[in-house]
């Protein structure tokens, strides 16, 4: 198990569990990163990552995506 911002860009990953702060979790939660779900790193800019999950692109930190372990 690793951090989301660890996965090589390109590759889909299954999230194991989902990290941090419960108002963290659940924003995180509403927004498709539950345990199970297929995510994947699309691009890295300026410190945050757009990533790919439940059919949808995502924008998030560097500092969210090491509460995402996969």
């Amino acid at each position: 198990m690793m951090p989301l911002m660890f996965a090589p860009k390109g590759e889909e990953n299954i999230i194991k569990r989902v990290g941090g702060k419960p108002e963290l979790r659940r924003h995180l939660e509403n927004l498709g990163f539950v345990a199970g779900a297929a995510v994947k790193i699309i691009a890295e800019t300026g410190g945050n990552l757009i990533v790919s999950v439940k059919e949808s692109r995502v924008a998030i930190s560097k500092e969210t995506a090491q509460k995402i372990m996969i």
